[in-house]
């Protein structure tokens, strides 16, 4: 564990369940997929911990078909356009989270999204929530060739903010968030308060830091 993060020169966030609760929207795009096959809908709670993984999550847990199945990709389709027509109904910030990003910029400290959410999604999204204007960098899954936990989001991030990878941080709340800080060399913190994914014990994933909450993070850098 480092002593802290006051050195830190910018800090980038994954977005659905660190910066924001995209939960509710990916479940009502499950939830309507669901009652096209005449399924009850699944409360968002039974969904919540797999919202960081998508498209792959959301039919996994709502339809019980996985990327191995030879219907997976007409659903992960489906899936998406309804996603795209409703994807900012529901989703907020996370309580803390506009306090602490103003926190950051009366600091002088950009920060940024480095998400695997595609362009198409990630630009409404941050849209709607306020951000879009207001990130010094945006890194979506498609941005470059790789997708989280492979470093190169985050290094290209990085390449853009004209910094190297150890002066940066990364906040995440899924493991192969704390995965690609690692392989980038780069200080990560684990959100604790996020969706955590199917290896949801933090206390195992080598992560820097761990914060119960977004303004935890203030303490670690000092601002």
């Amino acid at each position: 564990m480092s002593a802290g993060l006051r050195g830190v020169q910018a800090v980038l966030f994954d977005l659905d369940g660190t910066l924001a609760d995209t939960a509710p929207d990916l479940a009502g795009a499950a939830n309507r997929m669901r009652q096209r096959r005449g399924l009850a809908p699944l409360p968002v709670e039974r969904l919540r911990p797999v919202a960081s993984a998508g498209a792959r999550g959301m039919i996994g847990v709502a339809l019980n078909v996985g990327p191995g199945d030879p219907a997976f990709e007409a659903l992960r389709e489906e899936f998406l356009a309804e996603y795209a027509a409703a994807l900012d109904v529901e989703s907020r910030l996370f309580d803390g989270v506009p306090e602490l990003l103003s926190r950051l910029d009366g600091a002088g400290l950009p920060w940024g999204v480095v998400t695997n959410k595609a362009t198409r999604f990630t630009g409404p999204v941050l849209q709607a929530l306020g951000l879009a204007g207001r990130a010094a960098v945006i890194i979506a899954g498609d941005t470059t060739p790789h997708a989280k936990p492979h470093p190169e989001p985050l290094l290209e991030a990085c390449r853009r903010l004209a910094m190297p990878p150890s002066g940066a941080v990364y906040v995440g709340d899924d493991l192969r968030d704390i995965q690609a800080a690692r392989a980038a060399r780069m200080p990560c913190v684990a959100a604790a308060y996020g969706y955590l994914g199917e290896q949801g014990d933090v206390s195992t994933w080598a992560a820097d830091h761990v914060v119960p909450h977004p303004l935890a993070l203030l303490t670690l850098l000092g601002v």
